[in-house]
Protein backbone atom coordinates (compact mmCIF):
# COMPACT_ATOMS: atom_id res chain seq x y z
CA UNK A 1 0.00 0.00 0.00
CA UNK A 2 1.25 3.49 -0.86
CA UNK A 3 2.05 5.88 1.98
CA UNK A 4 2.68 9.52 2.83
CA UNK A 5 5.53 10.27 5.24
CA UNK A 6 5.17 13.45 7.29
CA UNK A 7 8.47 15.34 7.44
CA UNK A 8 6.94 18.53 8.88
CA UNK A 9 3.30 18.61 9.99
CA UNK A 10 2.51 22.32 9.68
CA UNK A 11 0.38 24.20 12.17
CA UNK A 12 -2.84 22.16 12.39
CA UNK A 13 -2.90 19.48 9.70
CA UNK A 14 -5.65 16.91 10.12
CA UNK A 15 -7.39 14.17 8.16
CA UNK A 16 -10.84 15.37 7.13
CA UNK A 17 -13.67 14.19 4.91
CA UNK A 18 -17.18 15.66 4.65
CA UNK A 19 -17.97 14.89 8.28
CA UNK A 20 -20.34 12.69 10.25
CA UNK A 21 -23.92 13.83 9.86
CA UNK A 22 -26.91 12.97 12.04
CA UNK A 23 -25.27 12.57 15.45
CA UNK A 24 -26.19 15.97 16.89
CA UNK A 25 -28.92 14.44 19.11
CA UNK A 26 -26.22 12.47 20.97
CA UNK A 27 -23.93 15.47 21.26
CA UNK A 28 -21.50 14.77 18.39
CA UNK A 29 -20.92 17.67 16.01
CA UNK A 30 -20.22 16.86 12.34
CA UNK A 31 -16.57 17.99 12.18
CA UNK A 32 -15.33 17.46 8.60
CA UNK A 33 -13.61 19.87 6.23
CA UNK A 34 -13.94 23.53 7.21
CA UNK A 35 -14.08 24.31 3.48
CA UNK A 36 -15.97 21.32 2.06
CA UNK A 37 -16.14 22.80 -1.45
CA UNK A 38 -12.35 22.74 -1.76
CA UNK A 39 -12.20 19.13 -0.55
CA UNK A 40 -14.92 18.05 -2.99
CA UNK A 41 -13.21 19.78 -5.92
CA UNK A 42 -9.80 18.38 -4.96
CA UNK A 43 -11.17 14.85 -4.87
CA UNK A 44 -12.68 15.26 -8.31
CA UNK A 45 -9.33 16.44 -9.66
CA UNK A 46 -7.68 13.16 -8.61
CA UNK A 47 -10.60 10.92 -9.59
CA UNK A 48 -11.93 10.17 -6.09
CA UNK A 49 -15.41 10.14 -4.67
CA UNK A 50 -16.11 13.70 -3.48
CA UNK A 51 -16.20 12.59 0.15
CA UNK A 52 -12.83 10.84 0.25
CA UNK A 53 -10.55 11.80 3.13
CA UNK A 54 -7.76 14.31 2.49
CA UNK A 55 -5.49 16.54 4.55
CA UNK A 56 -6.66 19.92 5.79
CA UNK A 57 -3.86 22.42 6.48
CA UNK A 58 -4.43 25.67 8.34
CA UNK A 59 -2.35 28.84 7.75
CA UNK A 60 0.90 26.86 7.43
CA UNK A 61 1.28 23.75 5.31
CA UNK A 62 3.66 20.83 5.82
CA UNK A 63 6.33 18.75 4.12
CA UNK A 64 5.43 15.29 2.85
CA UNK A 65 7.31 12.58 0.97
CA UNK A 66 5.73 9.88 -1.19
CA UNK A 67 7.95 6.74 -1.22
CA UNK A 68 5.75 4.98 -3.80
CA UNK A 69 4.56 8.11 -5.63
CA UNK A 70 0.96 9.33 -5.90
CA UNK A 71 -1.50 11.48 -7.83
CA UNK A 72 -2.37 14.58 -5.81
CA UNK A 73 -4.13 17.94 -6.00
CA UNK A 74 -4.04 21.04 -3.82
CA UNK A 75 -7.15 23.19 -3.50
CA UNK A 76 -8.46 25.95 -1.27
CA UNK A 77 -6.13 28.81 -0.43
CA UNK A 78 -2.75 29.25 -2.10
CA UNK A 79 0.02 28.02 0.20
CA UNK A 80 2.78 28.30 -2.41
CA UNK A 81 3.45 24.57 -2.79
CA UNK A 82 6.48 23.02 -4.51
CA UNK A 83 7.34 19.50 -5.62
CA UNK A 84 11.08 18.90 -5.28
CA UNK A 85 11.40 22.69 -5.14
CA UNK A 86 9.48 23.22 -8.41
CA UNK A 87 6.24 25.26 -7.97
CA UNK A 88 3.05 23.35 -8.67
CA UNK A 89 -0.32 24.68 -9.77
CA UNK A 90 -3.17 25.18 -7.32
CA UNK A 91 -6.40 23.52 -8.43
CA UNK A 92 -4.79 20.95 -10.74
CA UNK A 93 -3.89 17.27 -10.57
CA UNK A 94 -0.17 16.50 -10.26
CA UNK A 95 1.74 13.25 -10.66
CA UNK A 96 4.21 12.70 -7.84
CA UNK A 97 7.03 10.29 -8.67
CA UNK A 98 8.39 7.86 -6.06
CA UNK A 99 10.44 9.54 -3.30
CA UNK A 100 9.52 13.08 -4.33
CA UNK A 101 8.86 15.70 -1.64
CA UNK A 102 5.91 18.06 -1.51
CA UNK A 103 6.43 21.25 0.48
CA UNK A 104 3.41 23.38 1.31
CA UNK A 105 4.32 26.79 2.69
CA UNK A 106 2.45 29.52 4.58
CA UNK A 107 -0.79 30.89 3.20
CA UNK A 108 -0.79 33.80 0.80
CA UNK A 109 -4.57 34.24 0.86
CA UNK A 110 -7.16 32.41 3.00
CA UNK A 111 -6.97 30.11 6.00
CA UNK A 112 -6.95 26.54 4.67
CA UNK A 113 -5.49 24.39 1.92
CA UNK A 114 -6.44 20.79 1.09
CA UNK A 115 -4.21 17.98 -0.10
CA UNK A 116 -6.21 15.31 -1.90
CA UNK A 117 -4.54 12.10 -3.06
CA UNK A 118 -5.94 9.54 -5.47
CA UNK A 119 -7.47 6.73 -3.41
CA UNK A 120 -7.93 8.94 -0.35
CA UNK A 121 -6.30 8.78 3.07
CA UNK A 122 -7.01 5.40 4.69
CA UNK A 123 -7.91 5.64 8.39
CA UNK A 124 -10.34 3.76 10.60
CA UNK A 125 -13.78 5.44 10.47
CA UNK A 126 -15.42 6.79 13.62
CA UNK A 127 -19.22 6.97 13.37
CA UNK A 128 -18.93 6.45 9.63
CA UNK A 129 -16.45 9.26 8.99
CA UNK A 130 -12.67 9.65 8.64
CA UNK A 131 -12.76 13.20 9.98
CA UNK A 132 -10.64 14.23 12.95
CA UNK A 133 -12.69 15.66 15.81
CA UNK A 134 -9.95 17.60 17.59
CA UNK A 135 -11.81 18.51 20.78
CA UNK A 136 -12.76 14.91 21.58
CA UNK A 137 -9.59 13.31 20.18
CA UNK A 138 -11.58 10.91 17.99
CA UNK A 139 -11.50 10.01 14.30
CA UNK A 140 -8.88 10.79 11.68
CA UNK A 141 -5.28 9.75 12.37
CA UNK A 142 -5.17 8.80 16.05
CA UNK A 143 -7.69 11.55 16.78
CA UNK A 144 -5.14 14.35 16.52
CA UNK A 145 -3.29 16.75 14.22
CA UNK A 146 -0.34 15.22 12.37
CA UNK A 147 3.16 15.08 13.85
CA UNK A 148 6.60 14.70 12.35
CA UNK A 149 7.27 11.04 11.58
CA UNK A 150 3.65 10.02 11.05
CA UNK A 151 3.04 7.60 8.18
CA UNK A 152 -0.35 7.78 6.46
CA UNK A 153 -1.70 5.02 4.29
CA UNK A 154 -3.25 5.78 0.92
CA UNK A 155 -6.18 3.60 -0.13
CA UNK A 156 -5.61 1.56 -3.26
CA UNK A 157 -6.17 3.38 -6.55
CA UNK A 158 -5.78 2.08 -10.08
CA UNK A 159 -6.48 5.06 -12.34
CA UNK A 160 -3.72 6.40 -14.55
CA UNK A 161 -2.69 10.02 -14.27
CA UNK A 162 -4.90 12.47 -16.14
CA UNK A 163 -4.20 16.16 -16.08
CA UNK A 164 -7.24 17.94 -14.68
CA UNK A 165 -7.70 21.59 -13.70
CA UNK A 166 -10.50 23.60 -12.14
CA UNK A 167 -12.33 25.78 -14.66
CA UNK A 168 -11.76 29.54 -14.15
CA UNK A 169 -15.51 30.15 -13.82
CA UNK A 170 -15.71 27.70 -10.92
CA UNK A 171 -12.75 29.30 -9.18
CA UNK A 172 -14.48 32.68 -9.37
CA UNK A 173 -17.73 31.30 -7.92
CA UNK A 174 -15.99 29.62 -4.99
CA UNK A 175 -13.50 32.41 -4.30
CA UNK A 176 -12.92 34.01 -0.92
CA UNK A 177 -15.29 36.87 -0.04
CA UNK A 178 -15.70 38.94 3.10
CA UNK A 179 -19.46 39.39 2.90
CA UNK A 180 -21.34 36.40 4.30
CA UNK A 181 -24.99 35.97 3.40
CA UNK A 182 -27.31 35.03 6.26
CA UNK A 183 -30.94 34.22 6.99
CA UNK A 184 -32.75 35.35 10.17
CA UNK A 185 -31.95 33.33 13.28
CA UNK A 186 -34.66 31.71 15.43
CA UNK A 187 -34.32 34.50 18.03
CA UNK A 188 -33.96 37.39 15.55
CA UNK A 189 -37.01 39.06 17.10
CA UNK A 190 -35.13 39.28 20.41
CA UNK A 191 -33.17 42.13 18.81
CA UNK A 192 -34.72 45.47 17.99
CA UNK A 193 -34.92 46.71 14.41
CA UNK A 194 -32.22 49.26 15.18
CA UNK A 195 -29.93 46.56 16.64
CA UNK A 196 -30.44 44.40 13.56
CA UNK A 197 -29.70 47.32 11.23
CA UNK A 198 -26.53 48.05 13.20
CA UNK A 199 -25.51 44.38 13.02
CA UNK A 200 -25.83 44.30 9.22
CA UNK A 201 -24.13 47.67 8.77
CA UNK A 202 -21.14 46.84 10.96
CA UNK A 203 -17.82 45.23 10.05
CA UNK A 204 -16.47 42.55 12.37
CA UNK A 205 -12.96 41.26 12.82
CA UNK A 206 -12.29 37.55 13.30
CA UNK A 207 -10.74 37.14 16.75
CA UNK A 208 -7.45 35.37 17.53
CA UNK A 209 -9.25 32.78 19.67
CA UNK A 210 -11.33 31.49 16.74
CA UNK A 211 -11.08 27.79 15.87
CA UNK A 212 -13.03 24.93 14.30
CA UNK A 213 -15.56 25.16 17.14
CA UNK A 214 -16.48 28.77 16.47
CA UNK A 215 -15.32 32.13 15.16
CA UNK A 216 -15.37 34.88 17.78
CA UNK A 217 -16.05 38.27 16.25
CA UNK A 218 -14.78 41.63 17.46
CA UNK A 219 -16.66 44.84 16.77
CA UNK A 220 -19.79 46.71 17.76
CA UNK A 221 -21.75 44.90 20.47
CA UNK A 222 -25.19 43.57 19.52
CA UNK A 223 -27.83 44.36 22.13
CA UNK A 224 -31.00 42.44 22.90
CA UNK A 225 -34.43 43.90 23.57
CA UNK A 226 -34.30 42.65 27.16
CA UNK A 227 -32.09 40.70 29.54
CA UNK A 228 -34.34 37.63 29.38
CA UNK A 229 -32.72 34.20 29.23
CA UNK A 230 -33.63 31.33 26.93
CA UNK A 231 -33.71 27.59 27.44
CA UNK A 232 -30.87 25.59 25.95
CA UNK A 233 -31.78 24.27 22.51
CA UNK A 234 -30.18 22.60 19.51
CA UNK A 235 -28.01 24.80 17.32
CA UNK A 236 -27.15 24.56 13.65
CA UNK A 237 -23.89 24.87 11.75
CA UNK A 238 -23.28 28.52 10.91
CA UNK A 239 -25.57 29.90 13.60
CA UNK A 240 -24.52 33.36 14.84
CA UNK A 241 -25.17 33.43 18.54
CA UNK A 242 -24.89 36.52 20.73
CA UNK A 243 -23.69 35.97 24.32
CA UNK A 244 -24.36 38.42 27.13
CA UNK A 245 -21.40 40.63 26.19
CA UNK A 246 -22.87 41.25 22.73
CA UNK A 247 -19.92 39.91 20.69
CA UNK A 248 -21.24 37.50 18.02
CA UNK A 249 -19.88 33.97 17.56
CA UNK A 250 -20.27 31.95 14.34
CA UNK A 251 -20.73 28.31 15.35
CA UNK A 252 -18.62 26.05 13.17
CA UNK A 253 -17.84 22.43 12.34
CA UNK A 254 -16.87 21.30 15.87
CA UNK A 255 -19.55 23.36 17.56
CA UNK A 256 -21.40 22.38 20.67
CA UNK A 257 -24.64 20.80 19.51
CA UNK A 258 -26.78 22.78 21.99
CA UNK A 259 -26.62 26.34 23.27
CA UNK A 260 -28.46 28.83 25.42
CA UNK A 261 -27.62 32.08 23.67
CA UNK A 262 -30.00 33.81 21.24
CA UNK A 263 -29.12 33.51 17.56
CA UNK A 264 -29.58 36.63 15.47
CA UNK A 265 -28.81 35.00 12.11
CA UNK A 266 -27.43 31.91 10.37
CA UNK A 267 -24.83 31.78 7.59
CA UNK A 268 -26.43 30.19 4.53
CA UNK A 269 -25.26 26.76 3.41
CA UNK A 270 -23.81 28.14 0.15
CA UNK A 271 -21.41 30.38 2.14
CA UNK A 272 -20.25 27.99 4.87
CA UNK A 273 -17.12 27.08 2.91
CA UNK A 274 -16.16 30.75 2.97
CA UNK A 275 -16.31 30.74 6.77
CA UNK A 276 -13.65 28.01 6.64
CA UNK A 277 -11.29 30.35 4.78
CA UNK A 278 -11.47 33.20 7.29
CA UNK A 279 -8.26 33.98 9.14
CA UNK A 280 -7.78 35.77 12.45
CA UNK A 281 -7.96 39.55 11.89
CA UNK A 282 -9.96 39.18 8.66
CA UNK A 283 -12.84 41.65 8.48
CA UNK A 284 -16.32 40.50 7.46
CA UNK A 285 -19.84 41.84 7.06
CA UNK A 286 -23.22 40.13 6.92
CA UNK A 287 -25.82 40.46 4.19
CA UNK A 288 -29.42 39.35 4.86
CA UNK A 289 -31.18 37.14 2.31
CA UNK A 290 -34.51 35.33 2.35
CA UNK A 291 -34.88 31.61 2.86
CA UNK A 292 -35.95 31.27 -0.78
CA UNK A 293 -32.82 33.11 -1.92
CA UNK A 294 -30.64 30.92 0.30
CA UNK A 295 -32.20 27.79 -1.20
CA UNK A 296 -31.72 29.06 -4.75
CA UNK A 297 -28.06 29.93 -4.10
CA UNK A 298 -27.39 26.44 -2.73
CA UNK A 299 -29.13 24.76 -5.69
CA UNK A 300 -27.06 26.83 -8.13
CA UNK A 301 -23.87 25.96 -6.26
CA UNK A 302 -24.65 22.23 -6.32
CA UNK A 303 -25.46 22.37 -10.04
CA UNK A 304 -22.05 23.92 -10.69
CA UNK A 305 -20.31 21.30 -8.55
CA UNK A 306 -22.08 18.52 -10.44
CA UNK A 307 -21.44 19.94 -13.90
CA UNK A 308 -18.91 18.61 -16.37
CA UNK A 309 -17.71 22.17 -16.90
CA UNK A 310 -16.28 22.26 -13.36
CA UNK A 311 -13.18 20.25 -14.27
CA UNK A 312 -11.17 20.73 -17.48
CA UNK A 313 -9.30 17.74 -18.91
Amino acid sequence: MSTIHVQAPGLMTTVQDLGRQGFGPIGVSPSGAADPISLRVGNRLVGNNEGAAGLEMMLLGGTFTFPQGAIVALTGSDFGATLDNVPIELGASVEVRPRQTLRVGPTTSGARSYLCVQGGIAVKPFLGSASTHILSGLGGFEGRPLRKGDVLRIARASQRFRKRTVAPLASENFSHRNVLRVTPGPQADWFSNSSQRAFYAASYRVGEQSNRMGLRLEGAAVTQNSASEMLTEGVSLGAIQVPAGGSPIILFVEQQTTGGYPKIANVIAADLHRVGQLRPRDEIRFEPVTFDQARALLIAQEKLLASRELILE
